[in-house]
């Protein structure tokens, strides 16, 4: 897959597309990055990028020439790549997105700034994404954020067989709790049923744990979550349990 980011601060993305799983991901052919710097396609020798809003009150908007200039280029070498405008306007990002894009061949993340783009942009690109219901500087955090959802999700990336299919959100329960060396630290012990080595016991306590967690902290996520009989029958236990209190 390639992942294309044009911005207007190219420099944001050389630490953490160079470190830990998006590196990796990139060496093993699994993705391949790109950071486009939008001022290359303004056409004064300044490089001016934005402009004040018709209308006045505060803050810049990036202009339109350059933001639909760098669209065209991109389709022109690759028709197939998916535009898609990082904004608070569109609907929010989740994991059932994140599979979605990560079966495209080529997508486009466009990083709004300031107070952030020409409207019409929205004539000439694919869909609008946001991360969430809070003010950020530029798109760049986000467009980082879809990037790295979606590379995890690319074959061979995550190495393991169903690493990716056991995290938070991707079976639509939080995810189980981990543990690692030394097996007791400050008097906190490792659950004892970790150390048993029943693997039919222990994949049904994570299956337990991950409910637990989800209705404590997530409930909202069980209506969509994927139950079989058993999880439902543990669910209701817990309900009543928690009722008998």
């Amino acid at each position: 897959m390639r992942i294309d980011i044009l911005t207007l601060f190219p420099e944001f993305f050389h630490s953490p597309l160079g470190v830990s799983m998006l590196s990796r991901a990139q060496a093993k052919g699994a993705v391949a990055f790109r950071v486009i710097n939008l001022r290359d396609f303004t056409e004064d020798r300044h490089q001016v990028a934005d402009d004040r809003p018709f209308g006045g009150g505060p803050g810049m908007v990036l202009k339109i020439e350059p933001l639909v200039k760098a669209i065209r280029a991109a389709r022109a070498e690759d028709p197939r790549v998916q535009v898609t405008l990082m904004t608070p306007l569109g609907p929010v990002f989740n994991q059932a997105k994140a599979r979605e894009l990560a079966g495209l061949e080529h997508l486009l993340l466009i990083c709004g700034h300031y107070e952030g783009v020409d409207d019409r942009l929205r004539f000439y690109i694919d869909e609008e994404l946001s991360i969430g219901d809070y003010i950020l500087t530029g798109g760049e955090v986000p467009a980082l954020a879809v990037a790295d959802a979606v590379t995890r999700l690319l074959p061979g990336v995550l190495g393991g067989e169903g690493a990716a299919e056991e995290e938070s959100f991707q079976t639509g329960l939080l995810e189980y709790p981990h543990y690692t060396r030394p097996r007791v630290f400050e008097g906190h012990e490792v659950p004892p049923i970790l150390l048993e080595g029943d693997h039919a016991r222990i994949a049904r306590w994570r299956r337990e744990q991950a409910l637990s967690r989800t209705l404590a902290r997530r409930p909202d996520l069980l209506a969509q979550a994927s139950l079989t009989e058993e999880d439902r029958k543990f669910l209701q236990q817990l309900a009543a349990d928690a009722g008998g209190r």
